[in-house]
């Protein structure tokens, strides 16, 4: 059965015959007709091999082909050969498949294989149980005939899957989901749903915590403050203890300031969203931020200002301003008297700018990242001695986030930094001044 094909014995057995038949026909004096008997018997033997194979191709129910003789020995031995490679190929995919399987049950989140009619080709048993899909009875079926939710089926009509969304489960609506979904393969589709319910419920604990925590600071600090002025003013010039209250009264302003800056970012973050129809007059917006800045100077920095007065946008005007503050404030701080500070605000190709640019100590690029993140310092001792409180890029990050922006930063210690964001093209209110 597992002989190799070889022509040459093909070829001989062939001959062989031939002669065989020529000879016969010698003997008996009739070699055309012995010749066309034999050439008839050979052909009846083929179809009858022949016969065979097609027999157990198409009603044979046994897995091996039958045995063969002659020049279909290499035909039913390949066949037998190549079925071997098969279950060996098989069963190499299987136990991919199954391994495949096994890791995908394995995940922490749902997993859905979809085609690209959006058909459910596979999913795991966390898929099951987060969005009730039941398997394989769900097999072809269209994952938004399923999961119908209406923010879903938007999200599927889009067809744009950069960002995930969030829904609650068809299962129970107390349990929150992220949904992702990633092309791959030959235009299928994973989706990825993903338990986020205690995630969110920490968020607002931690939401809640700061800003009742900062509310509950700010009386005690108020009646403090009072209470260290009333000392300070009836202080004699030379009392001893005169440094010592005004020590006090600077660490309480410095409290009072970073209370203030947590409730305003518990503000601004509580507002999931804001009223986009809104214009805001950045022209006089902008000639308050210069009047703040130029206090904030004190004739010790060379500020440059370049405002382009007819471009206003939509947007809230409260968290603009204070996204806007904190940047000229954080320049001032961080660069040394008498170096230059640059705020503009100018039409770009996708929007309106805003950039503040300074001469300043600059930010290692290790920092960059971070910078954004609450209560974080790239130096705590400077921070300390000009009364950062590592709030104000935190406050920017989510006031930027409502106006469809983010805060990008370019910084080279010792050569200064440029904050800048730009607010998109489709907010801009062109001012008819």
């Amino acid at each position: 059965m597992f002989d190799a094909y070889s022509g040459y014995r093909l070829f001989s057995r062939l001959v062989l015959y031939l002669l065989s038949c020529l000879l016969l026909g010698l003997v008996f004096g009739h070699v055309l007709e012995v010749l066309c008997l034999g050439a008839f018997l050979m052909l009846a033997w083929h179809y009858r091999q022949l016969m065979r194979l097609n027999y157990w191709l198409w009603k044979d129910r046994r897995l091996t082909p039958p045995q063969g003789s002659g020049s279909w020995e290499g035909v039913f031995n390949g066949i037998y050969r190549l079925q071997g490679k098969n279950r060996k190929r098989i069963s190499q995919l299987a136990g991919l498949l199954g391994r495949f399987r096994q890791g995908a049950e394995a995940l922490p989140d749902a997993a859905v294989v979809l085609d690209s009619s959006l058909n459910i080709l596979w999913c795991n048993k966390l898929a099951q149980l987060m969005l009730g899909l039941v398997w394989p009875q769900d097999n072809g079926q269209r994952v938004d005939n399923l999961i119908r939710h209406p923010d879903f089926s938007s999200y599927l009509k889009k067809g744009h899957f950069q960002e995930p969304l969030e829904l609650p489960s068809p299962v129970s609506e107390k349990r929150l989901l992220e949904l992702r979904l990633m092309a791959y393969g030959d235009r299928q589709l994973l989706l990825i749903a993903r338990d986020i319910t205690r995630v969110r419920q920490l968020e607002g604990m931690r939401k809640d915590f700061v800003a009742n925590v900062s509310h509950e600071l700010k009386t005690p600090l108020t009646v403090l403050q009072g209470y260290l002025e009333m000392m300070e003013s009836m202080a004699d010039a030379k009392d001893p203890n005169l440094k010592a209250l005004q020590l006090m009264q600077q660490q309480t302003g410095r409290m009072q300031s970073m209370v203030e800056q947590l409730l305003m970012l518990s503000r601004i973050e509580d507002a999931a969203e804001i009223n986009l129809e809104n214009v805001v007059d950045m022209n006089k917006m902008l000639a308050v931020l210069r009047t703040e800045a130029e206090a904030l100077s004190r004739g010790r920095y060379q500020l440059t200002f370049e405002f382009d007065g007819q471009l206003d946008v939509h947007g809230n005007e409260l968290q603009l301003r204070s996204a806007c503050s904190n940047l000229i404030s954080n320049a001032i701080r961080y660069t040394e008297p008498g170096g230059t500070i640059v705020i503009s605000w100018k039409k770009v190709a996708t929007g309106a700018m805003f950039s503040v640019k300074d001469s300043g100590i600059g930010i290692p690029p290790q920092h960059i990242a971070r910078l954004t993140e609450r209560f974080y310092r790239v130096d705590s001792a400077r921070s300390r001695q000009t009364g950062g409180s590592g709030l104000g890029l935190a406050i920017v990050k989510h006031a930027l986030s409502h106006h469809h922006s983010e805060l990008l930063v370019m910084s080279e210690p010792g050569k200064g930094s440029t904050f800048s964001f730009v607010i998109p093209q489709h907010l801009l209110a062109l001012s008819p001044k």
